[in-house]
Formats: structure tokens, C-alpha cells, sequence
């Protein structure tokens, strides 16, 4: 129980403060949601991420903090293996799923839904 607890706040937390930086900042959303997955990307860096997501479960595993923990991932094990060409091939390949699955999702709901260009 504790476990749904805890995504639900943690979660919360991370969608309260991104709307109190919407509102105070003259931020534009994409520029937010850049700083989240690079933010994601150097917690990820300096090894507090898995602790972090440990504890919050999906609460820190869905925001775009989580997208920036999976690259970061991807880039570390990449380097590993392949070495600094794994610095550009790491990302992409960790990444590939989840934007794949972003597309290939946000094309079926353009069939389903019929979009219309604003006027």
C-alpha cells in the first residue's frame, strides 16, 4: 500500500512544482520539459536516481525525470561496451522504445479521434 502511497506524492510533487515554474517563470513548456529530462539525465549521473525511484516507484519512473534516468542509463552502458562512440549511440538505443511507442500510439489516436487544425 505504502508503495502506491508513495508514487502518488512523489508524482504529485513533480507535477506541482513544474506548474508552479509554468505559472511564475515565462518558461515555454518544451523548454520545462527539456530541464526535466536533463535534470533526470545528471541526478541519474551522479548515481541518486535508482534510490530515488527505489522509494517513489512510478511516481519517479513516469515524468519526464524518468526519460532523462533511461538515457543516461543508456549512455553509461553504451560507453562501457563501445566507448565514446557509445556517448551518441547510447541514448538512442535506450530511448528507442519509449518514443517509438510514443509515435507509433499518438498516430492510432489521430485515427481514432480525427484532430483538426485550430483556426
Amino acid at each position: 500500500m505504502m508503495d502506491y502511497v508513495n508514487a502518488f506524492w512523489v508524482g504529485g510533487l513533480i507535477c506541482a512544482l513544474v506548474q508552479i515554474l509554468m505559472e511564475k517563470t515565462k518558461l515555454m513548456p518544451g523548454r520545462i520539459m527539456v530541464l526535466l529530462v536533463v535534470l533526470g539525465a545528471i541526478i541519474s549521473a551522479f548515481g541518486w536516481y535508482e534510490p530515488f525511484q527505489e522509494y517513489a516507484g512510478a511516481g519517479a519512473g513516469v515524468p519526464l525525470l524518468g526519460f532523462g534516468n533511461v538515457l543516461m542509463k543508456g549512455v553509461k552502458e553504451a560507453v562501457k561496451e563501445q566507448g565514446l562512440l557509445g556517448l551518441f549511440a547510447g541514448g538512442l538505443k535506450a530511448g528507442a522504445v519509449g518514443t517509438s511507442a510514443a509515435l507509433i500510439f499518438g498516430y492510432f489516436a489521430s485515427l481514432v479521434f480525427k484532430p483538426k487544425m485550430p483556426k
